[in-house]
């Protein structure tokens, strides 16, 4: 037996071995997995088989969910005889042992194609690319790639948090609007900042609390920091968190809430403003669809509104009229214009400082690397 062989034996071992021991944080759910129902009968084509990891349970409500409703819409548009998905559950991205093994327990369960649905998924990804050049991956919301088998892909959220900024600024009376952020990173800050300046689009005098909790998916931690921007007086919430906690703790409160990724008005039924939310189910659909016709390669997706990529929730009965038409007509401008509808100057950071100069917008590039707060958020980058 060869050295790599003896190397994956042990890996996939020890992760058996976890599962039976159970852990307090983040599991590896191999008994989860969704398999398309029925074997293929003598003489028919073998299903492709399709890894998945989630860095959280797949109902969580939000992130998780969000990717797991693409691929259901993705499996029945293509049609189970065809695909087989292996699906992971509770990979935290923080935990790169676990992330690598639950990597090669895919690849060696047969994975022509495995979608790790988290940033942090990133490095591990791009190394064992390298090393299973027969297995095409796929990255979401990194900033990595190559040219012969691993594709990265993200949605410009930032045009629907725009549009929830404004539902907010017409929605506050104490002009202090709660912000649950996650990870410091920027797809955080840009969404932060486009909410902000959606709101300040409509009320230049309000103001975006921010906390953060430094991690995707910590529902008490949500929380935790949801009460404290609550208790400073903000009358609407919102978040950049893989749950619905932040959500829950401002209805709890009775102020109005903006949720994230996955349309979540069951979690807050009186307050529910509305939630910019991912559509995945297309992109997943092509995808898959190009693997089974061998057409698949290399094209790093950052789709909007126009490509329904991204979108907005149905705006609930709390939204005003007014705030309602603001939201359209914004919208319009997003169609045509994407992310440049958002990002032009003049913007000025909140510390005064002239970020954007005026008539010129922020290419791809200079927001990928986003490392400043805009004008209007109350709170600083944690160091």
């Amino acid at each position: 037996m060869s050295l790599k062989k003896i190397l994956i034996t042990v890996l996939s071992l020890t992760m058996a071995l976890g599962l039976l021991a159970g852990c307090s944080t983040s599991t590896v759910t191999p008994a989860t997995s969704t398999k398309t129902s029925g074997t293929p009968t003598q003489g028919t084509t073998e299903k492709l088989k399709v890894g998945i990891l989630y860095i959280s349970p797949k109902t969580d409500g939000g992130w998780s969910e969000a990717h797991a409703r693409g691929f259901k819409e993705a499996l029945t548009n293509i049609g189970e005889d065809k695909v087989e998905y292996i699906e992971l559950e509770n990979i935290l991205d923080t935990d790169a042992a676990k992330t690598e093994a639950a990597v090669r327990q895919l690849a060696e369960s047969g994975c022509k194609i495995i979608f790790a649905t988290s940033y942090g998924y990133m490095d591990i990804i791009e190394r064992l690319s390298k090393e299973y050049t027969n297995i095409k991956f796929e990255h979401c919301s990194g900033t990595k790639s190559n040219t012969t088998n691993f594709d990265n892909y993200f949605g410009q959220i930032e045009q629907p948090r725009y549009l929830t900024g404004i539902m907010a600024g017409l929605a506050t009376k104490t002009n202090k609007i709660g912000y649950v952020a996650a990870q410091p990173f920027p797809e955080v800050i840009r969404g932060l900042n486009a909410f902000t300046l959606g709101v300040r689009s409509v009320n230049p005098t309000a103001q975006v609390y921010v906390e953060w909790t430094m991690s995707w998916f910590d529902l008490d931690k949500e929380k935790e920091n949801a009460i404290a921007l609550l208790n400073k007086g903000c009358d609407v919430m919102a978040q950049h968190q893989d749950s619905s906690a932040a959500l829950v703790a401002a209805e709890e409160k009775g102020v109005f809430g903006i949720g994230y990724d996955n349309p979540m008005g069951k979690f807050a039924p009186k307050g529910y403003l509305s939630a910019p939310i991912f559509n995945w189910g297309a992109y997943y659909e092509k995808k898959i669809t190009a693997m089974l016709d061998n057409t698949w390669k290399v094209e790093t997706t950052w789709g909007g509104m126009k490509e329904n990529m991204v979108a907005i929730d149905t705006m609930s009965t709390n939204v005003s009229a007014d705030a309602k038409a603001k939201v359209e007509l914004a919208k319009t401008k997003m169609l045509e214009k994407g992310n440049d509808a958002i990002f032009v100057g003049p913007i000025k950071d909140n510390t005064g400082n002239e970020v954007v100069a005026t008539g010129k917008t922020l290419t791809k590039s200079e927001q990928y690397s986003m490392i400043w707060l805009v004008d209007g958020v109350v709170g600083k980058l944690p160091s």
